[in-house]
């Protein structure tokens, strides 16, 4: 008898545990696992969801103002919150200027309510503009008015305090400057924005504002670096226009003295190349009326006389002999009657009705359609087509 070595053996060993499979387990059908349902964490009666970095001024505020601890944090939440959503000027500006009569009942509390817009004004570039409708809304709206002044003129003298250090900041390292270009910027948003009524309710702007402009450009001219000559575009491209025009009626050529400077500046060698481009345009913005179009003073009915476009969309008639001729022809009417004249003794339509239906009995085989014989030449067209169309068929 043959003996395998205990090494053989030992691997034939583990082929006799091997389970035979027979037909019916072949055919178990597969377990299905379920799998465990997860229970959602989310809950109705979970507090209202905000962003980061999401003012809370309108939660607050449709709560109540009472949970604002200080008039500081109330101001400058909803200040915060215009800067975010500056759509919602319209609709909430009234309930903050009527909560603001209901708090501010100290002149502290007025000067202090002033210093944070202007803080704010001041201080963020793209502020400005939604900063001045809000000192004009205010100017009219709030009833408290201090013993010395109401808040237009507090404003105003804030803005004086820093109007007073201008030739200083205009030629102050680039973080002051920085900032006096928000202040000019600002200041010239509130002389287009802050409206002064008369007492015959006349509507004006402060000519306070005015004058301060011109100054703030010449203290800009005064170091004509690059980002003094770019406020400098900014402001004007912005006030240009309305400066002009009150300087006209004064009788001042202030707006031609503005012009000549920047022209000498675009001459200058130390300003960049993409400044100059700035300065260019800015002059011909002026010299195109700061982009303005006036209609014309009197309407004039167009004619020929006046007009050289009057025949423009007038149709091109043919003669008989194939001439072309249109109402701008001075024999226009004399042609015209000829080829009515014409058409109408010719009957270049005799099987046809006025209303575009054949007549019976044309014997036109073009126009007839009733079914007829093929013409010679096309039925052999047609019967070439069709081997050819059987021959690609068969390959």
């Amino acid at each position: 008898m043959t003996r395998f070595p205990p090494s053989c053996m030992e691997q034939r060993r583990p082929q006799e545990n091997i389970p035979q499979l027979n037909s019916e387990s072949m055919m178990a059908k597969p377990k299905v696992v379920i799998a465990p349902v997860l229970m959602s964490k989310l809950s109705g009666n979970a507090p209202e969801f905000y962003p980061s970095g999401y003012s809370n001024y309108t939660k607050s505020h449709e709560d109540s103002c009472e949970d604002y601890p200080t008039l500081s944090k109330y101001v400058q939440d909803f200040l915060n919150h215009l800067r975010e959503q500056p759509g919602s000027f319209e609709t909430e500006i009234d309930q903050f200027a009527e909560t603001l009569n209901g708090w501010i009942t100290t002149d502290d509390a007025l000067q202090e309510l002033v210093g944070l817009i202007y803080q704010q004004a001041t201080s963020i570039p793209n502020f400005s503009y939604m900063a001045a409708r809000l000192c004009n809304y205010l100017s009219h709206h709030l009833t408290i008015c201090s013993q010395s002044s109401n808040f237009r003129q507090l404003l105003l003298q804030r803005c004086r305090t820093e109007y007073k250090l201008k030739d200083q900041a205009a030629k102050g390292d680039e973080a002051i400057r920085k900032r006096f270009h928000v202040f000019v910027l600002f200041l010239g948003e509130l002389y287009l924005k802050l409206e002064i009524k008369g007492t015959n309710g006349q509507v004006t702007r402060a000519n306070v504002l005015q004058a301060a402009l011109w100054e703030l450009l010449n203290a800009l001219f005064s170091n004509p670096v690059d980002d003094n000559l770019i406020c400098a575009v900014k402001l004007l491209k912005l006030t240009g226009s309305v400066l002009e025009d009150s300087w006209k009626k004064k009788g001042k050529t202030d707006m031609e003295k503005v012009i000549q400077k920047i022209e000498n500046f675009i001459q200058d060698a130390h300003c960049r190349t993409d400044v100059k481009q700035m300065l260019l345009k800015l002059v011909d913005l002026q010299s195109n009326n700061w982009g303005r179009v006036h209609e014309t003073s009197t309407y004039r009915k167009a004619t020929p006389e006046n007009d050289p476009n009057y025949f423009m969309n007038e149709p091109t008639f043919y003669t008989f002999d194939g001439f072309p001729f249109t109402a701008a022809d001075l024999d226009y009417q004399d042609k015209y009657q000829e080829l009515l004249e014409l058409l109408e003794r010719e009957d270049f339509f005799p099987y046809y009705k006025e209303n575009g239906k054949k007549l019976s009995g044309s014997g036109d085989s073009y126009l007839d359609d009733s079914d007829g014989e093929m013409d010679l030449e096309i039925e052999e067209a047609y019967e070439k087509f069709c081997l050819e169309l059987e021959c690609k068929q068969k390959k």
